[in-house]
Parts: C-alpha cells; sequence; structure tokens
C-alpha cells in the first residue's frame, strides 16, 4: 500500500464512491467530501497529503472560480498540502492558472485510472519528501544546499527575476515545462535550474538532443531496445527515457521532431509507458519533462508541423528565455562573469573591462545571445596581453556588412548562416528556408560553427 492520505472535494456522490472505491486499495486514508465548506474544518482536525479538488460545486455554473477561491484557501491554511485539480477539457487554461497558483497537478474528467493513480502517488511522494526534509532541518538547524545552486544563475534584469520567480513556483511540482527561446538564450540552463531546485534533484537529469537523433534511431535512443531487436543489437541498451526513470527528462529542440516520431512521444508521454524496441510488454516511467524549442512552436501548429495534442501534453508551463539584447542589464555582470571564470582557467592574471569595451558590449545587438558573449569573453582572454581589456580586443562583426577578407568557403558559409540567423530572430525554420537547405542541415551547421 502505497503511504498517504487523501482527501477527495466533489459535489457529485456518485463520484466520490467510485474513486473511494478505486483509490483506498492504494493508499493509507481515503476522505470524501461533498462539501467544500467543510475544508476548513477538515483541514485543522486531519492529516492530510493530496487533495483532489473539482473546479466546480454549483450546478449550472461551470466557471471554475470555485475550485480556484478553495485551492487558494487550502494553501493560506495549509500551503504544504499537494492539491490535483479535476477539470473538464475546456478548462484547461483555469488549470493552468491554478498550478500557477500553487496546485501541484490536474487530470482532466473522464480521466485515465492509470493516469490519476499515478498523479496521486507523484503528489504523494512529494508531500511525504517535503517532511523529511524539514524533518532533517528542523533536527540539524542547516542543510545542504549545494544541488540547488546553478553554475551560472541567469542576471538581474526584471525579465530574469520574473524568469527566476517562475523557476522557484514550478520546480518543486511535476508540470511539465517547454521553455522557448532563441538559440544561446540559456534554455539548458533554466532547465537545470529547475531540475536542481526539485525533489528529484538527487537523480542526474537526462538530456537528449532531438535534433541530433536520426528517423531510425530515435526508439532505440528514446524507448531502448532489447537484445537481437535489430541487426547488431546484440545487447540490450536502455533508452534515454527509462534513463531518467525518478528524475528529469529533458528533450532540447523538440521542434525537430517529424510528426510520425511527434505521435509515438506522445504515446509515451499519456501512458508513461515505453515498449522497447523488439519487446512484447510496456515498461512504466516515472519522469519530470522539459522541453525546448528555438522554434515558433504556435506557428508550427498552425502550419500542420506540430501536433497540437503534444504541444498541449509538454505545455502546462512555457518559459520565454529572451534574447541577450533585451537583458542589457546582465550584459556587463555576465561578461565578468566569463571574464573571471576564463582568467582562473587559463592562468591569467585578474582582467578587467575598460569602460569603451563596456560601451561597446551595450550597443551590440548580440544575435549569439549569451552563447556569443561566453566565446567573446574566452577568446579575449586567451589572446590578452594588457589587464585592461579594450573595445579593440573584440570583434564584433555587423550582421549588415560583409569583410572580404573572408575569403574561404567556409568563412563565407559561416557568415551566411550568421546573418540568416539574426535576421530571422534565430528562428531556425525561417532561417533555413532563406538559406535554402533543410532545417536539420542548418542545426547541424550552426552547431558546428557555435551560433
Amino acid at each position: 500500500m502505497e503511504t498517504g492520505r487523501i482527501l477527495i472535494v466533489d459535489d457529485n456522490k456518485t463520484l466520490l464512491n467510485a474513486l473511494e472505491l478505486a483509490l483506498q486499495p492504494d493508499f493509507e486514508s481515503v476522505t470524501c467530501l461533498s462539501n467544500p465548506k467543510q475544508l476548513p474544518f477538515i483541514l485543522q482536525t486531519e492529516k492530510i497529503d493530496v487533495i483532489l479538488l473539482d473546479m466546480n460545486f454549483v450546478a449550472g455554473i461551470n466557471s471554475g472560480n470555485e475550485g480556484i477561491f478553495w485551492l487558494s484557501e487550502i494553501k493560506k491554511l495549509k500551503p504544504e498540502i499537494q492539491v490535483i485539480m479535476m477539470t473538464a477539457f475546456g478548462d484547461v487554461e483555469l488549470a493552468v492558472k491554478a498550478l500557477k497558483m500553487g496546485a501541484s497537478d490536474f487530470v482532466l474528467k473522464p480521466w485515465n485510472n492509470i493516469r490519476l493513480l499515478e498523479t496521486i502517488k507523484a503528489a504523494a511522494r512529494i508531500k511525504i519528501s517535503q517532511e523529511k526534509i524539514n524533518r532533517i532541518k528542523g533536527e540539524s538547524g542547516t542543510t545542504s544546499n549545494d544541488h540547488l545552486k546553478v553554475a551560472e544563475m541567469l542576471g538581474d534584469s526584471p525579465v530574469m527575476k520574473r524568469i527566476l520567480k517562475i523557476i522557484d513556483k514550478v520546480a518543486p511540482t511535476n508540470a511539465n515545462v517547454l521553455i522557448t527561446g532563441e538559440n544561446g538564450t540559456g534554455k539548458e540552463l533554466i532547465a537545470r535550474a529547475i531540475h536542481s531546485k526539485s525533489l528529484r534533484a538527487s537523480q542526474q537529469m537526462v538530456g537528449v538532443d532531438m535534433g541530433a537523433i536520426t528517423e531510425t534511431l530515435f526508439e532505440s535512443e528514446l524507448f531502448g531496445h532489447v537484445r537481437g531487436a535489430f541487426t547488431d543489437a546484440k545487447t540490450a541498451r536502455d533508452g534515454k527515457i527509462k534513463i531518467a526513470d525518478k528524475s528529469t527528462l529533458f528533450l532540447d529542440e523538440i521542434g525537430n521532431l517529424s510528426l510520425p516520431l511527434q505521435a509515438k512521444l506522445l504515446a509515451c508521454l499519456e501512458n508513461r509507458q515505453i515498449v522497447p524496441v523488439g519487446a512484447n510488454h510496456p515498461i512504466p516511467v516515472d519522469i519530470r519533462l522539459i522541453c525546448a524549442t528555438n522554434c515558433d512552436i504556435d506557428l508550427m501548429v498552425a502550419e500542420g508541423r506540430f501536433r497540437e495534442d503534444l504541444l498541449f501534453r509538454v505545455n502546462t508551463i512555457r518559459i520565454e528565455a529572451p534574447p541577450l539584447r533585451d537583458r542589457e542589464e546582465d550584459i556587463i555582470l555576465l561578461a565578468n562573469h566569463f571574464l573571471n571564470y576564463y582568467s582562473k582557467y587559463y592562468h591569467k592574471s585578474k582582467l578587467i573591462l575598460s569602460g569603451k569595451a563596456k560601451e561597446k558590449f551595450r550597443h551590440y545587438h548580440w544575435p549569439g545571445n549569451v552563447r556569443e558573449l561566453r566565446h567573446a569573453m574566452e577568446k579575449a582572454v586567451i589572446l590578452s596581453e594588457t589587464e585592461i581589456l579594450q573595445p579593440e580586443d573584440f570583434h564584433f562583426r555587423p550582421t549588415a556588412e560583409r569583410d572580404d577578407s573572408r575569403n574561404t568557403l567556409e568563412d563565407m558559409e559561416k557568415l551566411m548562416i550568421e546573418q540568416a540567423l539574426a535576421e530571422n530572430g534565430g528562428n531556425m525554420s525561417a532561417a533555413a528556408i532563406k538559406l535554402g537547405i533543410t532545417r536539420q542541415t542548418l542545426y547541424n551547421k550552426a552547431k558546428k560553427y557555435g551560433f
């Protein structure tokens, strides 16, 4: 039996009876409540780990405002309790609002029994883990925060402060997260920050570059395979999803997936199970999913190039990683961070940026974002001859200009890719169309040149 005390709040007594019968075998206790007005009394007199809360209680009114109200009341009285919202498909936007207010997850009516059970079990584990952490803190007075530290915290600009607040709210939940933004904006860093502040932080986050996986290797790479499943499959191999069990799975560049592969990924996410290539029986998995893309994913859905149901599945919470040009307050902060790091790495004396160099940084457009800034600082440190770095130590090439001294084919290719990405705001699909090549080819070349 799973540890956990469950409270179900719904005005439909038939539904309450059905849920009570379904959940009793798996949990320590299951309590049913048809009138939400009794919630304050129940919370003060009984120990509850997870509340399954309906969004609507008055007949004929389906606004969901009652569920939002009672969620707020629960969080005021017992903020540590995990709340799962029950909602109809049309109330998904409201359910997402509930997640932002502190709900741990939501389930759609009519629900899948396996999915419902796994969602409640995950919420109960979070509550119990939090109790253990609080108990350790109470006994020792301190607890280690090393696993919560991210190597490069993202900046002091207002936009980054908002993102950090979202990370703090989202991290302790199991909500799926979609991170969007141009190349080089630090999408993976945001994913790692979420993982490091989650209750899965003791496990290693598993990352998969979806842009680098061919269609023929997709199933083996993600789902694994059994021995003899195909030629050269001499041993069984776990896929990345199985390796990420009980941890976080980070799917980078999910917009690169073809429609057939999107369908296979969706089936896995909906059923929370995988079938390795050559196997006959599914394997249940418990993952927290974070995805990232530099594509205009909503445009892809509108054009039929990305499945709307898959976007719904991965997009519970969306975080937009801003381009560096929109983070003027962070440019010098990040430049000094990279300057100090590479000075130590290459055993250089302490280097500083001159005022004119800082001014040059502020006026540059940074089409390659934080990644370009990092490369610029590393190059300057390596070639530095004085302790004070001047503007001439940094060679930024205006994207509208062409330098005839770059006369090799590789130089010209790099320049054309740089210009196409800058002109299209880092959008890989639009840049590929402009260059007359496939998105996959552009992705591989951009990776080669460090864009």
